[in-house]
């Protein structure tokens, strides 16, 4: 693999890992989160549940030695969170197709 595209690849990682942990965080604290969920009459747990669940594997996700690992945590977090908002009618999951892509790339180069 040529330097470049080593460094795209890490640089891909950072933004996404450093996005998507951002992103469980504010998942975790929000009460606005609190509230749809519980409109959405799911369980209290799930938030801080799925939310502490994704920051691990984010922290896992961003150690280099750990990349494959967390991206796999990843992926399975998302996909369950995709899964979720579908079958609650909420089709707008453009952005979780488009994490689990980016980490997809990063968990299958060889670095």
């Amino acid at each position: 693999m040529n330097k470049r595209l080593r460094c795209a690849i890490i640089a891909l990682r950072w933004s996404v890992g450093l996005v998507i942990l951002c992103q469980s965080l504010r998942f975790v604290l929000s009460e606005a989160s609190a509230h749809r969920l519980h409109m959405m009459g799911l369980p209290h747990w799930l938030r801080p549940g799925l939310g502490i669940a994704e920051i691990v594997a984010a922290i896992i996700f961003l150690i280099p030695r750990g990349t494959r690992v967390g991206g796999y945590l990843l992926l399975l977090a998302l996909i369950f969170a995709a899964v979720l908002h579908v079958l609650h009618g909420q089709y707008d999951i453009g952005m979780l197709i488009v994490y689990c892509a980016a980490i997809f790339v990063c968990v299958s180069a060889d670095i």
